[in-house]
């Protein structure tokens, strides 16, 4: 028998982080992944986790478990199949760390993901975009770091983890304002600011002060901001701005929401899915496509672009078995279908 926690240790440790050279914000996800496997079975073979061993977590099990995420927690396949991306990686890991096992392992790796629903985005129309960077009370440190906040997030495209990861020397004005995204995959990216950005930026900067962290953004104790705190500014300006914007009352605003928002402003502006791609820090084009399904006028230019075939003029003319039932009809009502 194989006890995991050494493994699962060094696979978090030095694995992902060194050989790999993966972000904090995946090992974090692997970890997370780790911890409901982990707790689920603990749970279900009565063993602590500590003491679990690798013939343990064995093919049915590991889909009970990704049954237990969906019908229990409530997760959907996209989060379902994160998770057994996490448990695939470490067998892979574990393939030369423990032969005897390879079977079990191949049988693991052998899961197949689920299929899941190719929707379309969810994105906020331009006057509604306006409604929630307005609602931010300006005359308030909060409300200028807010405001600030809301602009880039949404002028960026950025992802939450991007826009909380910022730092100081990140933003520059001249000779021309641009921030330095660093971007999911380690690759960077550098945007220039528009100018109602840069001068939000300005006035946060002007106040901030000093803090012992280096993140541009801070929170109410001065210290980074988080992924929580960000999305809880966004639901409380979002609830304010519905009051002027009923039409947000019903949708779900996150920050992914202002990232696909984005890349709907600048695809339906320049038309050039390559500048979206470029912009929101794609490394395929593929994975923006999705904005172009979204997007009706790029449909609609194609339709006005087309000569449609004429129709051929007529009459409909019915089948004989259709004009016997009619007739049919028409007698049984006591009329003459002759007249």
């Amino acid at each position: 028998m194989t006890l995991l926690a050494p493994h699962i240790t060094a696979f978090l440790q030095q694995r992902l982080p060194l050989e790999r050279g993966a972000s904090p914000n995946t090992i974090d996800s692997y970890a997370d992944a780790f911890r409901l496997l982990f707790g689920y079975t603990a749970d279900h073979l009565k063993v602590p986790p500590s003491r679990l061993c690798l013939e343990q977590i064995d093919a049915p099990l590991i889909v009970r478990f990704l049954g237990y995420l969906e019908t229990t927690r409530g997760n959907g396949a996209s989060s379902r199949n994160v998770r057994l991306a996490a448990i695939k990686s470490f067998m892979h890991y574990m393939e030369y760390r423990a032969p005897s096992a390879i079977d079990h392992i191949r049988r693991v790796l052998a899961i197949p993901a689920k299929k899941t629903d190719s929707r379309l985005v969810r994105h906020l129309t331009s006057q509604e975009i306006q409604s929630v960077l307005d609602a931010p009370n300006r005359m308030t440190r909060s409300g200028i770091r807010d405001c600030a906040m809301l602009h880039l997030c949404f002028a960026g495209g950025l992802r939450v983890s991007e826009l909380i990861g910022l730092r100081k020397e990140d933003v520059v004005f001249q000779p021309q304002a641009s921030v330095l995204i660093h971007g999911k995959g380690r690759k960077e990216r550098c945007l220039p600011l528009w100018k109602e950005t840069a001068s939000t930026l300005r006035a946060w900067l002007s106040i901030r002060g000093e803090a012992p962290v280096p993140e541009l953004f801070l929170n109410a104790r001065n210290g980074s901001m988080t992924r929580a705190g960000f999305e809880y500014i966004l639901s409380k300006h979002a609830q304010g701005a519905a009051k002027k914007c009923p039409s947000l009352s019903s949708k779900k605003i996150s920050p992914h929401v202002l990232r696909h928002s984005c890349a709907m402003t600048i695809l339906q502006a320049t038309k050039d899915l390559r500048k979206v791609s470029l912009w929101l820090g794609h490394s395929s084009i593929q994975t923006t496509e999705i904005y172009t399904r979204a997007d009706p006028t790029v449909k609609l230019e194609t339709v006005e672009s087309v000569i449609a075939p004429k129709l051929r003029s007529g009459r409909f003319k019915a089948t004989d078995k259709l004009i016997e039932l009619l007739n049919a009809t028409k007698v049984m009502r006591g009329r003459d279908p002759s007249k």
